[in-house]
């Protein structure tokens, strides 16, 4: 008992030190769960955020590779999974869900592939759950989370424009947001078609290898560790000896929970912000625009490439040179090896969310005292400032503190990609201690450039969190 209100109390002590809590964001899953076994490891990975994410609805749905059949079962397998180890969870952070919750959000989407389940009579209780949390008195931004076939969505989309008005019908489609991980049956081109105001992130296309989410088990990238994502490293941290959770969570078949990076991005870190899919986070950076066809490969995918009529969140690039250990002196340096494509916005965070999550799936079975818990970095200034041309300035984390008494390490670097001003701006000096040093550029016009603190723990495993500042350039 005394170590729960140690818990609850350093819980809340952390929440004074940030600030109000942010808002959680809003989830439904459609999941073609059993198509491939990390459908089940996305969920495992998922209850254990349940805590920082509101799961509304997790739907059974149909794919290109599963066209006929749906697997409500084995979305309960799991949850018994996480119904065991909840209790132990709460020690560490009081927000995690009841068990009977979760139950009570698994519904089904028709046994149909694509449109054939799109239309008159084609209701589901997959699709009337999506009206009815949209119609719920929560104006926040309802994320579709889709890991198979889209087309529980679709009719639901059908349904709202052939029975409620427009002023109504707009409404409702403004609160949603989607993150498809590609187009896996041939509903998604029909959403994006006849809902062009929808917000709708997506590597379209039937080759896998073209989009943004495969950086999550991308393990032919030379010139990095790719440990994190090994069968060895997934079975030590996350498998064996981590209870009932961890127990359920399968071996890899064809790659590493390819359905994560749909709400990675939702995970309240410093970093996310999941209305900017351009800021970058782990879930990947994402730009508007139109994607042109004519230099996607032809894929395995059983869904016929359809062109897109309008802008829709897709594939951006990142350069990302690694900062690495340095074993005398100043504690990292930049390695010499640059890594340029739509990929890199993806798994350069993925050691920082692998261990975040090996740690979790510590919380299911260590008391408070015996796991480890991140960092809080602690900004002495504004997330956004304004400075001018030539003007120097100094970011600050001086305040950050440890949950776990642990030391830390500071990381600040600028994200050119992020902003407006695509130059890389340099630190003046240490990059690696509480305050980093600045110039401003030159500019002509308003620009903004991103800044990120990464903030480091030396727990078991190291925990990353950060700030991102904004800063806005103007002209002398």
């Amino acid at each position: 008992m005394r170590t729960f209100f140690l818990a609850i109390l350093l819980f809340l002590s952390v929440n004074y030190v940030c600030g109000q809590s942010p808002q959680k964001n809003r989830i439904i899953v459609l999941t073609d769960i059993e198509a491939d076994p990390d459908d089940t490891q996305s969920l495992v990975r998922l209850f254990l955020y349940s805590n920082e994410i509101d799961i509304e609805g997790i739907v059974a749905t149909t794919s290109c590779w599963m066209t006929n059949v749906i697997n409500p079962q084995s979305i309960v397998k799991v949850i018994q999974a996480y119904e065991k180890v909840q209790p132990n969870l709460k020690r560490h952070q009081p927000d995690f869900p009841e068990a009977s919750k979760l139950y009570s959000l698994v519904k089904k989407g028709l046994p149909i592939y694509g449109m054939k389940g799109v239309g008159k009579g084609m209701d589901s209780e997959g699709s009337d759950w999506i009206i009815k949390i949209l119609e719920n008195e929560d104006e926040r931004p309802l994320w579709i989370s889709t890991w198979g076939g889209v087309n529980t969505l679709a009719q639901a989309l059908y349904k709202i424009e052939k029975t409620k008005s427009k002023k109504e019908a707009k409404r409702l489609i403004a609160k949603l947001r989607v993150y498809t991980i590609s187009d896996q049956d041939d509903s998604g081109n029909w959403i994006r078609n006849n809902f062009p105001e929808l917000f709708y992130i997506v590597s379209p296309g039937d080759d896998y290898g073209n989009a943004t989410w495969s950086g999550m088990n991308d393990s032919n990238i030379k010139g990095i560790d790719q440990n994190t994502i090994s069968n060895g490293w997934i079975s030590q941290n996350i498998q064996q000896n981590h209870g009932p959770l961890g127990a359920a969570y399968p071996d890899v078949a064809w790659g590493v929970e390819g359905d994560t990076p749909a709400f990675l991005s939702l995970i309240p870190n410093g970093l996310n912000n999941a209305e900017h899919p351009e800021h970058g986070g782990w879930g990947g950076r994402y730009e508007m625009n139109k994607p042109d066809f004519s230099k996607l490969k032809e894929g395995s995918s059983i869904v016929t490439i359809a062109p897109e009529t309008r802008a829709i969140w897709t594939n951006a690039i990142d350069s990302y040179t690694p900062y690495i250990a340095n074993q005398f002196g100043r504690s990292v340096k930049q390695d010499t090896i640059t890594f340029t494509d739509f990929k890199v916005t993806l798994w350069r965070w993925r050691d920082d969310f692998q261990h975040d999550f090996a740690a979790r799936m510590d919380w299911s079975i260590k008391s408070y005292e015996n796991a480890n818990h991140p960092p809080v970095p602690v900004l002495s200034h504004p997330e956004e400032i304004t400075v001018k041309s030539g003007q120097s300035f100094t970011l600050d984390a001086f305040e950050t503190t440890d949950p776990d008494g642990d030391n830390f390490s500071f990381l600040w670097f600028n994200y050119p990609e992020a902003g407006t001003y695509k130059k890389l701006i340099k630190v003046n000096g240490a990059e690696n201690v509480h305050m980093a040093h600045f110039t401003a550029p030159k500019v002509e016009k308003d620009e903004t450039a991103h800044f990120i603190l990464k903030v480091t723990d030396k727990g078991e495993p190291q925990l990353s969190r950060y700030k991102r500042v904004i800063v806005t350039i103007r002209p002398k």
